[in-house]
Formats: C-alpha cells, structure tokens, sequence
C-alpha cells in the first residue's frame, strides 16, 4: 500500500522489499543445513532492522525536540516565522533525501518546534485556554486512531487512498485561493473564507472545512502507521525509523494546527 506521505512515499524501505531472499549456487550439503540449523536466530536489533520498538523509540525524541523548542518559541514569538521558513527547507530536504539523516530530522522538528510555540502563544494570548483544547483534541485523535490501528479495526485501502488524495488536492487549491484573497485584502476575515458564514443553518465554513480536514489527518495517520508496518514486516534498516519519526511528526503537527484553528474559529474571531 502506497503512503500519501511524501517522507514515506519517496523512501524505498517502504516502497519495497529491504531483504532479499538467499539463493544457493548450489544444493546445500548435509553439513552446511546442519551448520544453519545450529544458529541461533538473530533479532531485528542484532540485524539492525527496523522494529517498532526502535521507531517509538526515534519518534519519542523527535517530539522532545519538538517541545523543547516550542517552550522557547511559545516565549519568543518572533522567531515563529523565520522557524517556519527553515522548516518547510528542512522539511523538503528529509523528503527528498535518499538516505535518512537522524540530525536532519531533529533540526526540522527543533525549527517547527519554534514555529508551533510561536504559533500557540499568539492564539493562547486571543483565546486563553484553547492551547490546553488543542493539545488535548491532538491526543485524543491520535490515542483513538493508534488505538484502532493497533485492534485491526481501521486499515489503508486503495479506493479510501485514492479519494483521499483528490480531497487533499481540493484542500490544497482551496486553502492557496483563500490565501490569496487574504493576501489582496478581499476579506479581512482573521481565517478569510474559513470565517464566512455558510448556507448550512449558519455554520461558518471554517468548522465545516475543519472536521473535514482533521478527518484528512486522522486518514493520513493511518497511512503512516501502515508504512511502518510495512517497513518492520519487509526488514527495512533501522536507520528508517527517523524516517518513520519525520513521516508521523508532520502529520501530528498538521493535525494540531488544524484543531487549534477550527477551536478558534468555534469561538470567534
């Protein structure tokens, strides 16, 4: 199952087989199978094979980084837009890199560190209180999704997949034009088109768009879980868990960006 994830899509551990399978130039002697079977098994560690345990192992520190820089932006809101240039540079380097760089993943999640603090202390200093939601909502999605993974209960398909990629595709187009018309000053909407009341009994767009988008999210993560899953079942080298860390921090940090706006549309501009 394909990813929609570029940091899981472009990497081949998740794209294909890591192993490949031994072949005799010859049929095996007596000696030789009984010198095999005499081995002990190795682990995927001894291997140095990606495990889930090493993968929520990097992930777990990708997100300190990630909170140790936020408390510094949440202070120094300032540095929240230079942080959001370097990120998406460092985000498009990881993406594209062939061979995951452990220090690469660690300067993108310390930058968008800054960027998410930055950005939570301007809306905590609006809306007292919604980062506390915001946090919480990203728990809870995330525990519910994983949780439900986990059980077997949700899985990736290529139809879901597929209808999932064409409704990114209307959210990207949607959210450029919004931008723009913010940009040239056609709405002076805080969220533009997002803040506009809609012909659905008054429900602004933005709550509309927002469940939608958090269910965008929600999908995606579930495609980032299958990518590991299909990284440890296919022996991909350790090295790709930070890839995996990278893949599901991008996500994570979408889905509370998403949350945190649609709280602060429900409560007004």
């Amino acid at each position: 199952m394909a990813t929609s994830n570029p940091a899981f899509s472009n990497s081949p551990a998740f794209t294909q087989s890591a192993t490949k399978a031994v072949q005799w130039t010859q049929e095996p002697s007596a000696e030789q199978l009984d010198e095999l079977y005499a081995r002990s098994s190795a682990t995927p560690d001894q291997m140095d094979r990606m495990t889930y345990e090493n993968t929520i192992v990097k992930t777990v520190i990708a997100f300190v980084v990630l909170l140790a820089t936020a408390a510094v932006g949440w202070f120094i809101p300032a540095l929240m837009i230079p942080a959001a240039i370097v990120g998406f540079v460092l985000a498009l380097v990881n993406i594209f890199k062939k061979k995951p760089s452990p220090a690469l993943v660690l300067a993108y999640a310390a930058a968008q560190g800054l960027f998410v603090g930055g950005i939570s202390g301007v809306f905590e200093q609006i809306y007292p209180g919604i980062v506390t939601q915001a946090v919480l909502g990203t728990f809870a999605v995330v525990g519910v999704v994983l949780v439900l993974f986990a059980n077997g209960k949700i899985r990736a398909s290529k139809r879901a997949t597929k209808i999932f990629l064409v409704a990114m595709v209307g959210y990207m187009v949607f959210s450029l034009i919004n931008m723009g018309l913010m940009l040239f000053g056609v709405t002076d909407s805080a969220f533009g088109l997002r803040s506009e009341p809609s012909p659905l009994f008054g429900i602004p767009w933005g709550v509309l768009i927002g469940i939608f988008v958090i269910l965008l999210a929600s999908y995606s993560l579930v495609l980032d879980f299958d990518a590991v899953k299909t990284g440890v079942e296919r022996g991909a080298p350790a090295i790709y868990g930070w890839t995996a860390a990278f893949g599901i921090m991008v996500t994570v940090i979408w889905l509370y960006l998403e949350i945190l706006r649609l709280l602060a549309i429900l409560r007004g501009d």
